[in-house]
């Protein structure tokens, strides 16, 4: 390997790190990758998810710093860089019909634009690979739509030098992925593990709103073997306290279990400039050696 290989990570809020991606980016850490983390929002709107802090009037009336902190330890956890774009997060709009967005969020910023400060990190830390959010975001939060809009600007923009002329020096990454972690074969391989083991499973519901929604599966195209590293994940998202139940359904797979019946994290290839074979392994596959 002649080049320092690059990874860059594209996140709606700080929590979202942890929980998509974060073995991998762990694991590419350990193996001397540089990786860097892109968060796109303050997380300014986030409810507080920790019943155990719940009703607290200081995380409460300081919920953004007190994000930023959290983001700031699971940062040493996993071993990444990291940046903000600065963005206002938007909150996920509930009811029939839905409210509008609040003036100013993220999600509803001109695309163009918005992908600029993108495009200059990009340039900046010349990733070979960029890892995001699908068309649907992974599931259907503005901010995360938004991510993927600004991103697929951005990858495609970035080598151009016609395109933000101001924004640096053009480079072009060479692969896009979205992440696919939360994906029904593995959802169903833990759920099925963890009965016949007559063991509870908190994936039941999970399955039953799969049905409901007749989403469409996605195609898994990679899969990264990152089991020594799910415990440094689990530590990053606990990190993320407001966010996250350290008791809650997160948890409750024994780490045995996963680590025997589904030990890799997954996603889809969006975007090659390179040739490579499917399934892989590796997101750098095609890249390392060329």
């Amino acid at each position: 390997m002649t080049e320092q290989l690059r990874l860059m990570a594209v996140h709606a809020h700080p929590d979202d790190e942890s929980s998509k991606g974060a073995a991998t980016m762990a694991k590419y850490v350990s193996e001397g990758v540089d990786v860097l983390v892109v968060t796109c929002t303050g997380g300014e709107r986030g409810s507080i998810l920790n019943p155990k802090l719940q009703g607290d009037p200081y995380i409460e009336e300081h919920i953004h710093e007190v994000r930023r902190k959290e983001m700031d330890e699971a940062r040493e956890i996993l071993g990444v860089k990291q940046e903000w774009l600065g963005f206002v997060d938007s909150g996920l709009p509930e009811g029939d019909p839905l409210p509008p967005l609040p003036e100013g969020c993220f999600a509803l910023q001109d695309v163009e634009a918005a992908a600029e400060p993108l495009v200059k990190l990009i340039r900046k830390f010349k990733p070979q690979v960029i890892t995001t959010y699908d068309e649907n975001g992974g599931y259907p939060h503005p901010d995360h739509i938004m991510t993927h809009k600004i991103t697929m600007v951005a990858f495609e923009a970035a080598g151009d030098p016609a395109k933000y002329p101001e924004a640096g020096e053009p480079w072009q990454p060479q692969k896009l992925y979205y992440n696919q972690g939360f994906n029904k074969p593995r959802t169903i391989a833990l759920h099925e593990a963890l009965l016949e083991r007559g063991m509870e499973s908190p994936y039941g519901e999970w399955l039953e709103r799969w049905k409901q929604f007749e989403r469409r599966e996605r195609t898994l195209t990679t899969y990264v073997p990152c089991a020594d590293f799910f415990e440094i994940r689990d530590k990053a998202l606990i990190a993320h306290a407001t966010q996250i139940d350290p008791d809650g359904g997160w948890f409750r797979v024994p780490m045995d279990i996963q680590r025997e019946v589904w030990p890799t994290e997954e996603y889809e290839l969006a975007k090659s400039l390179v040739d490579t074979s499917l399934p892989e392994d590796d997101l750098f596959a095609g890249i390392r050696n060329n």
